[in-house]
């Protein structure tokens, strides 16, 4: 398994265990809150490469 495949399966583990243990709206708060805050942290140039390296990926 890539380090991707494991890094998603983790969230949806950690995503099914918030969801159980708090309300649905605060698990979804955090799963959707995480990673936009860390979108949101990158400078204009580091934004600019993830979406041309995205880019590149769909068009395969």
């Amino acid at each position: 398994m890539t380090n991707r495949g494991k890094v998603a399966v983790g969230g949806v583990a950690v995503g099914l265990l918030l969801w159980w243990m708090t309300s649905f709206w605060i698990a979804l708060l955090v799963i959707v809150g995480v990673p936009t805050a860390a979108y949101l942290m990158l400078d204009s140039n580091q934004r600019k490469r993830l979406k041309r390296i995205s880019r590149k990926e769909l068009e395969r």
